[in-house]
């Protein structure tokens, strides 16, 4: 009997170890491989961007950060907080100089209050179509005012699409210079924007760029300027039936990173940054075309009315916007020439 008890007990050992054994090699064959072990950022940056999840300067932002993530093998994370999250531009621009925001995606026009010769880029009725913006842009005017971010302690990255602003109103179409004399018109944090709308003849009303939606319901504007995609996706077409298409300015937008993160990174991860920067901005440019012309279908089957201005009557535009050049490029119509003789030297 004690023999047999005495069996039971070193079976069921020898079960016990076993098992264990078992159990210790399973752990072993599936423990995660070092490439599988969550990587613990050495940089979780952040990205200032104001408008919607869905808008072609978030998703290449969000392309931006996804590529940078990637080729530094997850050393370098970059959160992207859209919909202003982050304040408006001009905060954010403040903020960057700081390091309180590391990277944003901007306004031309807004850096051109911190910076008044990039002004120049964002002259109205400057380039004659996107081809020749980009052809500027993309070139050595434009690889020099990049490197004017560094003026106000930020580092200049890429240049992001932001299409041709028109005018849009709510009681009546503008179809005439006379049309908008006496209209209060929203624009930007800019004084430039500002004098432009004013050499018009119209009223130029500075409004944050979520109350705009509120300001034409409410009476305190009659219409604003923008863009296809920014008139239809912040539903501006519902307060604001007409749309008149002028493209007065096209104001590229630009990827800045701020100075104080700037100088913590080493040559290496800048050379990443700065590729990545350059791809996301080719990425966001295919997704604006995109975007810019469903936001002009689903505005016309909203009703919206489009007005096509005449060459005769944008040149009258053109010529009522003289003294805007004047001042703020008095002394840079050297560049101005160079950037009209691009547009004039395009492939035919």
């Amino acid at each position: 009997m004690e023999r047999k008890e005495h069996e039971r007990k070193k079976n069921k050992t020898g079960i016990i170890a076993v098992s264990f054994i078992l159990l210790m090699a399973a752990a072993f064959l599936l423990r995660p491989s070092k490439a599988e072990e969550e990587i613990v950022p050495e940089y979780v940056f952040s990205y200032a961007e104001n408008q919607a999840q869905d808008y072609p300067t978030t998703l290449g932002a969000m392309k931006f950060a996804e590529m940078v993530e990637e080729r530094t093998q997850g050393r370098i994370r970059i959160l992207v907080y859209a919909e202003g999250s982050k304040g408006a531009e001009a905060e954010v621009i403040r903020q960057m100089k700081f390091g309180g925001v590391d990277f944003a995606r901007v306004s031309l026009s807004q850096l051109a209050e911190y910076i008044p010769e990039m002004n120049v880029l964002q002259m109205p009725y400057l380039y004659t179509d996107s081809e020749h913006m980009w052809r500027v842009l993309d070139g050595e005017i434009g690889v020099s005012f990049l490197s004017l971010a560094d003026e106000y302690d930020l580092v200049g990255l890429s240049w992001y699409d932001a299409g041709a602003r028109n005018f849009y109103t709510a009681n009546r179409p503008v179809t005439c210079l006379e049309d908008i004399e006496g209209m209060r018109i929203r624009v930007q944090e800019s004084e430039m924007m500002a004098d432009m709308v004013e050499a018009l003849g119209a009223n130029a009303v500075k409004i944050a760029y979520a109350d705009v939606y509120s300001g034409i319901e409410r009476g305190l504007v009659d219409g604003a300027e923008n863009n296809w995609p920014s008139y239809e996706s912040m539903k501006h077409d519902e307060v604001a039936r007409y749309y008149t298409v002028d493209e007065h300015t096209r104001v590229p937008e630009m990827q800045i990173c701020s100075g104080k993160t700037w100088e913590k990174l080493s040559g290496e991860d800048r050379d990443i940054i700065l590729e990545c920067a350059r791809e996301s901005a080719l990425y966001e440019r295919a997704l604006w075309k995109e975007r810019e012309d469903a936001s002009k279908q689903t505005a016309i089957l909203h009703g919206v009315t489009v007005i096509e201005l005449s060459a005769e009557e944008k040149k009258r535009f053109q010529t009522a916007v003289q003294s805007v050049y004047e001042k703020y490029c008095g002394d840079q119509m050297e560049i101005i020439a160079r950037i009209i003789d691009e547009g004039q030297d395009a492939p035919k």
